[in-house]
């Protein structure tokens, strides 16, 4: 054998060789289930991150994502239990559990995966909803309703090979058609309501109102009798001191003087200083200094 075919048959062993090797090396990723299959049938499922080996040209690998996923499901119109029409836009968050089943029901295509996510979430959707008053769906869309809805699922998916972790809501709203409809009898509601509300708290308003004005009456009323309780000992109690001051006939004159020349000045107010008087009057008497 000459240096030329000696080279080329080393060229050709060399290449089967890396060909041998490279056929029966399978790289698993730690996000990755590497599935063997011999003459179309699985023979094994490798779990494990890292090398190992299979026989070449008789067993084939298929890479299975092992990591969670997220698919958007297609916006759907929903009727809710008082027959309110609602758009729901929302993805749900899986994962593939059974590789095999996987690969057996769905061909390993992720297509065909959420294609037939898309069905199952939209049913259980569809059943959650329309068994709901929309009131209550709105007020549950923080966590509940997505609960509900992944717990209807339940183990629709299992046959694929597939986990479902959670169905998320993007959005859930009302279809533009009616939204103006709705917002204006919900515009009106809250009216309604407001006006109640008005007209309770008027109607509170007035019975305080009228309940102070009576207290106020009261108290006033009574503060009134006190005021003139008072008024009348203390004029009572004034003649009583009066009388006893003047119990005499000196003091009783000196009080009828004091009186008079009281009325005198009185009397002798404004321009016209004129008084006439009965000789007879105690004033005459002083002026006259007929005073005894």
């Amino acid at each position: 054998m000459n240096k030329a075919r000696r080279i080329a048959l080393i060229v050709f062993l060399s290449a089967f060789l890396l060909i041998i090797v490279t056929g029966s090396i399978v790289i698993t990723g730690a996000d990755q289930y590497s599935v063997i299959t011999e003459f179309g049938s699985v023979k094994e499922v490798r779990l494990t991150a890292g090398p190992s080996l299979k026989i070449p040209f008789i067993q084939e690998v298929t890479k299975v994502p092992k990591n969670r996923m997220v698919s958007d499901l297609t916006p759907s119109d929903v009727t809710t239990r008082d027959k309110k029409v609602m758009n729901v836009d929302s993805f749900v968050i899986w994962d593939i559990n059974d590789p095999v089943k996987y690969l057996s029901s769905l061909s390993g295509s992720r297509t065909k995966a959420e294609t037939r996510l898309s069905n199952v979430v939209y049913n259980a959707i569809k059943t959650v909803l329309s068994a709901t008053d929309q009131a209550d769906i709105i007020s549950g869309r923080e966590g509940a309703l997505a609960q509900e809805i992944t717990d209807n699922i339940g183990t629709q998916m299992d046959s694929y090979g597939i986990h479902v972790y959670a169905i998320e809501t993007k959005k859930l709203d009302l279809p533009d058609s009616n939204k103006e409809a709705v917002y204006q009898r919900m515009i009106s509601e809250r009216n309604n309501i407001a006006a109640q509300y008005t007209a309770k708290g008027d109607y509170q308003s007035a019975l305080i109102r009228n309940d102070t004005d009576k207290t106020v009456s009261e108290t006033k009323s009574k503060a009134d009798a006190d005021a003139e309780k008072l008024k009348a000992e203390g004029e009572a109690k004034y003649m009583s001191i009066l009388s006893e001051a003047y119990n005499n006939t000196d003091k009783a004159d000196f009080y009828n003087y004091v009186r008079s020349l009281d009325a005198l000045k009185t009397s002798l107010t404004g321009s016209n200083k004129t008084i006439i008087l009965n000789k007879d009057s105690e004033l005459a008497k002083i002026l006259s200094g007929n005073v005894k």
